[in-house]
């Protein structure tokens, strides 16, 4: 290879394409088309704009304005360089500095309105003392033998009419039924009574003429002693008969009406009796159980009617065997114990000062239960009366309702007790809400015991002697107090 050839064959520059005739443009072109370009682009954007605004106004058309927190959330999305999202975040700041004003969170004010809304009661802080019980499981039963009485038949016969409805009010030794009599012993009976009733009429008239001629010496007195005989003789024999018709079923007028209209009795009118045998006169009873309605034919001692005294009933109690202690320690003492019951709002209602009758002496085999029994008075909440004069009652107690015994078992003295629905457990902090002015404040206490009804604070200074707190509605204000915190509304009024 010869030097020339070595330096024709060096590297040659890079090669350029140059723009061809066709194609090549000159400067005042190209800025043209640029501003074309931008120009277009700035209208798209304006078109864009515009349907995202129109957009904007059928949302707000359709679910409303948006409110201050759905443009907060709007500007949080937008970023932090989205215009006005300075002057909300001194906004914010306001707020918080309002919420740190009002104890950061932990006062809240109720409408009154709100108040009625939640069912708002109040409850006065004031120290007593407190009795410690332990609940136990009873329910409301009959007294064996003195709340229900069977009304029986005295006699053979056929029901012709019933007086009572069941469900209804009766007085004492008011009628209830009236029977026709079929007995024939009780016919045989009347009848040998009638008999002695003519006999003895007949011999004292004859005494009467005996007694006017002996005076005379017309006769001898034998004559007359020995109806005189006949006279005692007969009238003896009236008073068995007259028992014995007592013993049938009859009363004492019904066998003199016998005797002194000379009729045999062919129906009989069954009544009440005159008083319960448990000394509850004065009260009505109430027809339970009517097993026989007209035309029945009933014989001696059939049941006609269940009536019922509820004027008195029993509850009885099962307590577990480690609890006999304290019910002999009460029943001892004679310390007082309460039952609760249901009441109308759904909580429970309590009946104070009860005694305790009595403890069995056996554990039930089965169930493990020692049973006790405590006396409970029963009022009248109701008395209907007809328009035939009819009168129905619905007392306040009733066998079979399901109630719990309150057994003390502790005494503490001078303690802040509340009611329970007064103080809100969240976890292991409890608070109450005390009302100061128009607002309800919370403060953090410290509770001591707690059962279903009560609750004892600490007195640790928290809460003072005269101090009113929420007692009903207290959780309802605890709720809104937490949403007032969160963030779910700004307005500080109106929370439920």
């Amino acid at each position: 290879m010869s030097a020339f050839d070595t330096k024709t064959r060096s590297p040659s520059p890079r090669r350029v394409d140059r723009p061809t005739p066709a194609t090549k443009q000159k400067p005042a072109e190209v800025r043209t088309r640029r501003r074309r370009f931008a120009w277009r682009v700035g209208l798209g954007g304006l078109v864009l704009g515009a349907a995202v605004g129109a957009g904007a106004v059928l949302l707000a058309l359709a679910f409303g304005t948006p409110g201050p927190g759905r443009l907060g959330h709007l500007a949080a999305a937008g970023g932090e360089d989205e215009p006005g999202a300075e002057s909300r975040h001194a906004h914010d700041d306001h707020d918080d500095h309002d919420d740190q004003h009002h104890g950061e969170g932990t006062a809240i004010e109720l409408s009154e309105q709100a108040r009625k809304n939640i069912g708002l009661t109040l409850a006065t802080v004031t120290p007593r003392d407190f009795v410690r019980t332990i609940a136990v499981p009873g329910v409301v039963v009959e007294r064996p033998g003195r709340t229900l009485v069977t009304v029986s038949s005295p006699l053979s016969g056929m029901v012709e009419q019933v007086v009572p409805l069941r469900g209804e009010a009766v007085d004492p030794a008011a009628t209830l039924f009236e029977l026709r009599l079929t007995d024939e012993d009780l016919i045989d009976r009347q009848s040998e009574l009638l008999r002695a009733v003519e006999e003895l009429a007949v011999v004292e008239s004859e005494l009467a003429r005996l007694e006017e001629i002996s005076a005379s010496g017309a006769i001898a007195g034998r004559s007359l002693l020995e109806r005189q005989y006949q006279k005692q003789s007969i009238e003896a024999a009236i008073r068995a008969q007259r028992q014995a018709l007592v013993l049938h079923g009859l009363s004492d007028g019904q066998v003199e009406q016998i005797a002194a209209n000379r009729q045999l009795l062919a129906k009989l009118a069954v009544a009440a009796p005159p008083a319960m045998p448990n000394g509850s006169e004065g009260r009505r009873f109430q027809v339970v159980e009517l097993p026989v309605r007209p035309g029945d034919h009933v014989e001696t001692g059939a049941p006609l009617a269940v009536l019922a005294d509820y004027g008195e009933l029993y509850v009885k109690g099962k307590a577990f065997e480690r609890d006999a202690p304290a019910l002999h320690r009460t029943a001892r003492e004679g310390t007082a114990v309460a039952v609760l019951v249901e009441g109308d709002g759904g909580g429970k209602e309590e009946v104070p000062s009860l005694d305790i009758l009595y403890v069995e002496n056996e554990v039930d085999r089965q169930s493990r239960a020692l049973r006790f029994f405590v006396v409970l008075p029963n009022e009248v909440v109701r008395d209907h009366e007809t328009s035939d004069g009819r009168h129905f009652l619905a007392w306040r107690f009733k066998p079979g309702q399901r109630v719990e015994v309150a057994v003390p078992v502790e005494r503490w003295e001078d303690r802040f007790v509340l009611p329970v629905e007064a103080v809100v457990q969240e976890g292991a902090d409890a608070f109450v809400f005390e009302e100061i002015g128009d607002h309800f404040v919370r403060h953090e206490v410290h509770v001591e015991y707690r059962d279903q009804r009560s609750v004892i604070l600490s007195r640790d200074g928290t809460l003072h002697a005269g101090d009113v707190v929420a007692a009903r509605g207290a959780y309802q204000i605890h709720l809104a107090l937490k949403q007032q915190a969160g963030g779910g509304q700004v307005d500080h009024h109106h929370h439920h």
